[in-house]
């Protein structure tokens, strides 16, 4: 693909940078990512990918914007509220970018839909906020081979993981077998705001290094965020095999 001047004129930053230039910012606009949920870790990953110019991103949430949204999910505004969030997200997306190509799906994400929303991506980014929706995301992706993307806040934490299923490797059930019995989410326990753009921001930077086939990305690794401490750590996760996706 080429080029256009308007276009190198938007991402010269990017193409200056040895690591991208021309090649991979036309990796990057050829790139296609679907972004699951639109809350606290969706709204920056979102901003930060249509920056970069990935030019094709879904992006799915049934929700409407709320006003206990707005100390976080920094896409939306006071005159969102009530409405759909994947309609104001699409709005302010083309308000910084109109040629990036937006694909909203204003659904639930179940057992029922899945492939038909997942199968025209190939990243996936989970940003959703319960065991279940995780699981049933996870399993798809191990099943269609699929990038797996997700992360995850509460509280003043945050973790990223990053699988790459089109190789063999380990999952997110290896890392949790089986769900917690308490629900630990922003809506159970509370999130301080900038976790949220910071583990965002981190997910939408593991997204363009697997676009450019950068080797020195999180696969099969957990990154963990304390924000009270200031810290953050990597650990690598082994394969379960007692997983009943069997990797």
């Amino acid at each position: 693909m080429k080029i256009s001047l308007s276009q190198f004129r938007r991402f010269e930053k990017q193409i200056i940078l040895k690591k991208v230039g021309l090649a991979g910012q036309k990796k990057i606009l050829s790139a296609n990512v679907l972004i699951l949920g639109l809350g606290g870790l969706g709204c920056p990953l979102l901003t930060y990918l249509a920056a970069s110019g990935v030019g094709k991103i879904g992006i799915v949430d049934f929700d409407k914007v709320e006003i206990s949204n707005l100390n976080r999910q920094t896409l939306f505004s006071t005159s969102d509220v009530g409405k759909l969030k994947v309609k104001q997200a699409k709005k302010a997306i083309h308000r910084l970018n109109k040629n990036i190509k937006v694909v909203p799906f204003e659904k639930k994400l179940t057992s029922k839909n899945i492939d038909n929303i997942l199968k025209k991506f190939d990243i996936i980014c989970d940003g959703t906020d319960n065991y279940k929706t995780r699981y049933l995301i996870n399993d798809y992706c191990v099943k269609n081979k699929k990038i797996l993307i997700t992360s995850a806040i509460s509280k003043f934490d945050g973790h990223l993981m990053n699988f790459n299923f089109k190789k063999k490797g380990p999952c997110y059930r290896c890392f949790m077998p089986s769900p917690p019995d308490f629900e630990n989410n922003c809506q159970t326990e509370g999130i301080f705001s900038p976790v949220a753009g910071i583990m965002g921001t981190l997910q939408a930077n593991e997204v363009l290094k697997c676009i450019l086939n950068k080797k020195n990305n999180l696969t099969n690794h957990i990154l963990i965020f304390d924000a009270f401490k200031t810290e953050l750590r990597k650990s690598k996760i082994l394969v379960n095999r007692n997983c009943i996706n069997r990797c």
